[in-house]
C-alpha cells in the first residue's frame, strides 16, 4: 500500500463513526482543520472560501468556492452515512422471566439471522425535557459492557430450521439483553410487586450512570451497531473487515478528497446525506430540500447576488458522482453474477452506468457523454476504475441517491467501491480500492 495514512484514517473514520450524527461530528472536526467555516460565521464568500453547512447532526454539505460563476454549476461528490443497523424503540425497556431486554425496530436491509449471538454496542443520543442532550456509546471500550440478541440451541431446533431464512428470526425477536435478574424457589408464590426486579436495577444504573429516566426513552435516538474496531483482513492485510462500509466507505474519501483539493474555476461540493438505506427520506435524506437550501445559502452569499434562476442553472449544469458501493464478485456465490459485467476486490473504482432491479426499475442512467469525460479524466490521472452492475438481471437489483440528483438535470455517475458481504454486521473491502476511490474523487474534483 502506498497511502497508509489514507487507510489509518479511514479505519479510524468506521471505529468513531458508526452512526450519522457520529460521522458528520468528525467530518465537521476535519473540516475546520482543513480552514473550512461554517457558512453561518459568512456573511459573504469569494473564490477560494470553504465552507459547510450542517442540518440536525445527520447531513452535512462542504462547499469550496471556485473562480467562475456559480451557474455553471459544480463538481459534486455526493455519499450516504447513514447504514443497516437496529434502532432502539421508544418504549424499549422490558423484564421477561429474570432477563431484561431492549426492544428494537430494524433499520434498512438486514438478514436478521446474521445480528443474533454477536457483540452489540449502543450508540446515540438522549434528549430530556430540561433541554439537555446525553450522548450514549457503551459497548466499544474494552471495560465496558456489550449487549447481545440470543438464539435457540441446535438440539431445540428442529422447527426453526425448516422455515426459510427470511422467518425463522421474527424482528420482533430481536431484542437486546440488557441484564438479568435472580429466581428463587418461592418467586411463584410472591406477588409480582414483591419479586425483585432486574429492570428496575437496570433502571437504576441508567439514573446513575446517565441520568437518563425511562421516560427519556421516548425522546432518544439509540442505534445498535456491532461492537468492535475495523481491522485489517487476510494474512496479507490487503482487506478492511469493519461495520458500516457501506456507504462511509465512499463517505470517507469524498470528505478527504474535498477537504485536500485546491480550489479551482468550478466551485467543488462534498454531500454526505442520511436515510439512503430507507429511501433517502426525511429532513436529512437526499429526497429533502437539504441540498438546494444549503446550496442557496452559498449563492446568497457571492457577489453575483441571489436569484432562483441562478440555483437552477447551477443544479442544472453541475457534476455529480453519487458515491456510493457495488457488490464484489463473489466466487462462493458467483452464479448470481454476471462475471463479465462484475466488480472485483482490488479492480479499482466501480462505474455503475445505471442502477435499479429487474428492468432498471427505480435506475438512474448516466450519459455516455459524461462517462466517456471521466475516463479521459482517470487514464490520465493514472486512476484504476472497473464498469459493472450490481449481479444478473433477474436476481434483484439496488439503488442510490443518484436519481435524486438526476431530476435536476445533472450530470450523474454511480462511482464507488466494491464491498463484499454487503448489508452484514462486518463487511469487506479492499484497501487498494480505498485509495482507488480515494485519487479518483480527487481527480474528479478537477474536472472542468
Amino acid at each position: 500500500m502506498k497511502n497508509e495514512s489514507l487507510i489509518n484514517g479511514y479505519k479510524k473514520f468506521l471505529d468513531n463513526g458508526k452512526t450519522e450524527r457520529e460521522c458528520v461530528a468528525q467530518i465537521i472536526s476535519l473540516a475546520r482543520d482543513a480552514g473550512f467555516k461554517d457558512i453561518s460565521e459568512c456573511d459573504s464568500l469569494k473564490a477560494g472560501d470553504k465552507v459547510f453547512v450542517q442540518k440536525m447532526n445527520k447531513a452535512i454539505a462542504l462547499f469550496v468556492v471556485g473562480s467562475e460563476s456559480i451557474e455553471n454549476g459544480m463538481n459534486i461528490l455526493g455519499a450516504h452515512i447513514d447504514s443497516p443497523r437496529l434502532d432502539v424503540k421508544q418504549n424499549p425497556l422490558y423484564e421477561k422471566d429474570f432477563l431484561v431486554y431492549l426492544n428494537t425496530h430494524y433499520y434498512g436491509g438486514i438478514k436478521k439471522y446474521q445480528w443474533v449471538t454477536l457483540p452489540l454496542a449502543l450508540h446515540g443520543v438522549v434528549c430530556k425535557k430540561d433541554g439537555t442532550t446525553v450522548q450514549v456509546c457503551v459497548g466499544e471500550s474494552s471495560d465496558d459492557p456489550v449487549f447481545c440478541i440470543s438464539d435457540i440451541l441446535p438440539h431445540l431446533a428442529q422447527k426453526q430450521m425448516k422455515e426459510v431464512a427470511s422467518d425463522f428470526i421474527p424482528g420482533e425477536s430481536l431484542d437486546l439483553i440488557l441484564g438479568s435478574g435472580i429466581p428463587s424457589k418461592d418467586d411463584d408464590e410472591k406477588s409480582d410487586k414483591e419479586k425483585p426486579s432486574a429492570k428496575k436495577a437496570i433502571l437504576a444504573i441508567l439514573k446513575e450512570k446517565y441520568s437518563i429516566e425511562e421516560e427519556d426513552f421516548g425522546s432518544a435516538e439509540l442505534e445498535v451497531v456491532p461492537a468492535g474496531c475495523a481491522r485489517d483482513l487476510g494474512f496479507d492485510r490487503s482487506l478492511v473487515l469493519a461495520y458500516g462500509q457501506d456507504d462511509r466507505s465512499c463517505a470517507y474519501t469524498s470528505a478527504r478528497a474535498i477537504l485536500e483539493a485546491q480550489a479551482g474555476k468550478r466551485t467543488n461540493c462534498c454531500l454526505c446525506v442520511d436515510k439512503e438505506e430507507i429511501g433517502s427520506v426525511g429532513a436529512t435524506g437526499m429526497g429533502s430540500h437539504f441540498f438546494e437550501n444549503a446550496l442557496a445559502e452559498v449563492v446568497a452569499r457571492l457577489s453575483e447576488g441571489y436569484s432562483e434562476l441562478s440555483l437552477r442553472r447551477c443544479l442544472a449544469n453541475c457534476n455529480m458522482l453519487s458515491s456510493d458501493v457495488n457488490a464484489a464478485f463473489d466466487p462462493m456465490n458467483s452464479d448470481l453474477f454476471d462475471k463479465a459485467n462484475a466488480s472485483f476486490l482490488n479492480g479499482g473504482i466501480v462505474f455503475n452506468k445505471y442502477t435499479g432491479s429487474r428492468g432498471k426499475s427505480g435506475a438512474s442512467d448516466a450519459n455516455p457523454e459524461f462517462i466517456a469525460r471521466l475516463r479521459g479524466l482517470l487514464d490520465k490521472a493514472n486512476v484504476k476504475y472497473q464498469m459493472a452492475e450490481l449481479g444478473k438481471v433477474d436476481q434483484g437489483g439496488g439503488g442510490t441517491i443518484a436519481y435524486l440528483a438526476a431530476k435536476y438535470g445533472m450530470n450523474v455517475l454511480d462511482a464507488g467501491v466494491s464491498v463484499l458481504s454487503m448489508h452484514a454486521p462486518w463487511e469487506i473491502t479492499a484497501k487498494e480500492d480505498i485509495e482507488q476511490a480515494y485519487n479518483a474523487y480527487k481527480a474528479f474534483l478537477t474536472l472542468e
